[in-house]
């Protein structure tokens, strides 16, 4: 997590989440690292901040270079949808979070994950193969709502099994994806015409504010946008126009924002 990550969640200057993100971190509750000399300092919990949180949570994994854009992207969007930006909420549910109840193997509820068609049960620890969103919400009027941070396009095969993994779970009211290119976009719909998602998938557009993926040099320019969401690695990513779905998510995919906010039109 970033300061002004902090700062849009927390309602607060990015300043006073800065002081407090370095207190935090003197009294050892979080970590912080600056991997790139053009990046922010990133921030996480450790096993102290954990108990002192009464997380029931495993240890997040260490930064890694390769997940970093879409780290910050993700954590961008879950700190817009707590925030309010996305309309009333009743639950915003992270990737981790998800992926963390599952593998208690609780019998007794339903997975968060979606099942591949063609698995067998409904448990990851029972053999089936699940995916998962890397956010899901649930708005104040009961729908579901899915979020895909799409910054490099799978392959057809594997994204039209994950698409057809929604196709059958009735579960998702929406399924929202964001991708950097129309091109990414005309693909994505193509393949929820073939799997019969096409009703409920929203495909929106992004791009990284400065165009400058987070972990490029600055030099980098539009060749990093081309590939990946901000307004620096320390702002989200910029929204462009969408194509929605009969079955719309609410406001989930046209929030307004302001200066302080991650999200841009």
């Amino acid at each position: 997590m970033l300061a002004a990550q902090v700062a849009l969640l927390e309602g607060i200057g990015i300043d006073a989440a800065r002081h407090r993100l370095t207190a935090l971190t003197r009294a050892g509750y979080l970590t912080s690292e600056q991997r790139y000399v053009a990046e922010p300092r990133a921030y996480a919990v450790t096993r102290d901040g954990r108990g002192a949180a009464r997380s029931d949570l495993s240890q997040p994994r260490k930064l890694d270079p390769a997940l970093y854009a879409h780290d910050v992207g993700v954590t961008w969007l879950t700190a817009a949808a707590r925030r309010g930006l996305f309309g009333e909420l009743s639950q915003v549910v992270s990737e981790r979070r998800m992926r963390s109840e599952d593998g208690r193997g609780d019998r007794g509820r339903e997975t968060h994950g979606v099942r591949y068609i063609g698995s067998v049960g409904g448990w990851a620890g029972g053999g089936a193969r699940l995916h998962y969103p890397d956010l899901t919400v649930v708005a104040a009027s009961g729908q579901r709502i899915a979020f895909e941070l799409e910054l490099q396009l799978k392959g057809a095969a594997r994204r039209e099994r994950i698409l057809t993994a929604y196709a059958g779970d009735p579960r998702f009211d929406a399924v929202v994806y964001l991708v950097a290119t129309p091109k990414e976009r005309r693909m994505l719909e193509a393949s929820a015409r073939r799997v019969g998602l096409e009703d409920r998938l929203c495909v929106q557009l992004f791009r990284w504010s400065g165009d400058r993926e987070p972990g490029m040099p600055p030099t980098a320019g539009r060749t990093a946008a081309s590939r990946s969401p901000s307004r620096s690695a320390s702002r989200g990513p910029r929204r462009a126009r969408s194509t929605a779905p009969s079955r719309a998510p609410s406001r989930a995919a046209g929030a307004r924002t302001g200066e302080t906010d991650p999200l841009s039109r």
